[in-house]
């Protein structure tokens, strides 16, 4: 009864208490042909729902969003495809698409009477402002009898999705970057040695082995030089991204995690086209390790697009997964959170003696509610204390430090150079 008394249209609920007042006063007053009009009154919007109920609305959509992967605020225009499979005309329908809250207004339109595998077409334009992956429908349809007596509601069960990837803001070159392994260096040197002619070799650094100091090369220049051997083809790099909730603050777009997402973002695109071979760590607990491995760019940015916070109590297994990545040096890109003591001191470890590490540490609270708040919170400014004082470049992270100015800050001014 309440499902039928929901369907009435103002139409509807007009006759029927119109017809009830009738039947009820020809009653009173022995008016039997008063009775009568107020029983048609009251049976027609009745009649009207139980035929609506006795045939089940067939009809099948389909969609397709071109592109099917935008970047924020970048438009999209979906295509809907409603199709009649059913025997008999469908009626005509009032539709609404849903639609992710920042995806925009939720699209109406009129859907045509149709015939038996008769077909449709609808198209409208979205555009997402914040990163994610944004479900497109179901379709909500309102179907009215032919006297607007009754409205009924249902949806179409079948749906798709828009991919919104991260943006992407353009990063400098750094003096740190030239650093890292395969380009160690300003200029590395090339000498013949042995008959090698492929053998460079650069200035020595705190930390070399001094097994590897080549003497003809340190007398000629009058520096200690040491040779690099076994030169990879490509500088290596990681990038690491700490999603746990109690490290970030905020929310939406303004909050720490999409500023994290945005550098790491960032940092990956600007890496690879700097020559690097790129490994983006993820936490994702899909996976046997707990971790989400990336190399290739357009498969990281959808990861990037799906991360959410996640309810990991620290980033142990992360750690673990870059520590074979990074044995044999190269750079390290993380954006984390404030961290507990022993999880820095692994973090800095990733860092091998002469090579880069830059690390971005998200000053959770200072971004508004959510993360670690009160006596037990971990301080971030701690965490940068810990890896600076490792030889890392560190930077606390707070709401109003761009993240282009957050990479120059940290990578330094001298461009990369030696990347093949």
């Amino acid at each position: 009864m309440r499902r039928f008394r929901e369907s009435l249209t103002t139409r509807g609920a007009a006759f029927l208490a119109s017809g009830i007042v009738l039947v009820l006063s020809g009653l009173a007053l022995g008016q039997h042909d008063l009775s009568r009009i107020g029983t048609a009154l009251c049976a027609l919007p009745l009649l009207s729902g139980l035929m609506g109920r006795r045939h089940d609305l067939l009809l099948e959509v389909d969609r397709e969003a071109r592109p099917s992967r935008v970047t924020i605020d970048e438009p999209a225009v979906v295509r809907v495809a409603i199709t009649n499979p059913s025997s008999t005309r469908s009626p005509i329908l009032l539709a609404e698409e849903h639609l992710d809250y920042s995806l925009g207004d939720r699209p109406r339109f009129v859907v045509p009477s149709l015939p038996s595998q008769g077909e449709t077409h609808v198209e409208y334009a979205v555009r997402a402002h914040a990163r994610g992956a944004h479900r497109l429908g179901p379709l909500a349809v309102r179907v009215q009898d032919p006297f607007g007596l009754t409205l009924r509601h249902t949806s179409i069960s079948s749906h798709d999705e828009l991919l919104v990837l991260p943006r992407i803001v353009t990063l400098a070159d750094g003096r740190a970057l030239g650093r890292g392994l395969g380009a160690e260096g300003s200029v590395p040197h090339r000498v013949a040695l042995h008959g090698e002619d492929d053998q460079s070799i650069r200035e020595y650094r705190d930390g070399d082995d001094l097994r590897r100091i080549h003497w003809p090369a340190t007398a000629r220049t009058g520096e200690l030089m040491v040779r690099q051997e076994d030169r990879p083809a490509k500088r290596r790099a990681v990038v690491l991204l700490d999603t746990r909730t109690r490290a970030h603050g905020g929310s939406g777009p303004s909050g720490s995690l999409e500023w994290a997402v945005t550098m790491a973002a960032s940092a990956v695109n600007h890496l690879l086209d700097s020559g690097f071979a790129v490994h983006l760590l993820t936490p994702d607990p899909g996976q046997e390790s707990g971790v989400r491995e990336d190399s290739d760019l357009d498969v990281a940015l959808e990861t990037l697009a799906r991360t959410t916070p996640s309810d990991e109590p620290g980033i142990g297994s992360m750690l673990h997964a870059a520590s074979g990545a990074t044995a044999q040096g190269g750079l390290v890109v993380a954006v984390v959170g404030a961290l507990d003591d022993d999880s820095a001191r692994a973090l800095s470890s990733l860092r091998q003696p002469g090579g880069p590490g830059l690390a971005f540490v998200i000053d959770g609270p200072s971004f508004g509610r959510g993360g670690d708040s009160g006596d037990g919170a971990l301080d971030p400014r701690a965490t940068t204390a810990a890896l600076s004082g490792a030889g890392w470049a560190a930077l606390p992270v707070t709401p109003d430090l761009a993240v282009g100015d957050a990479w120059a800050a940290v990578a330094g001014a001298r461009r990369l150079v030696g990347a093949r």
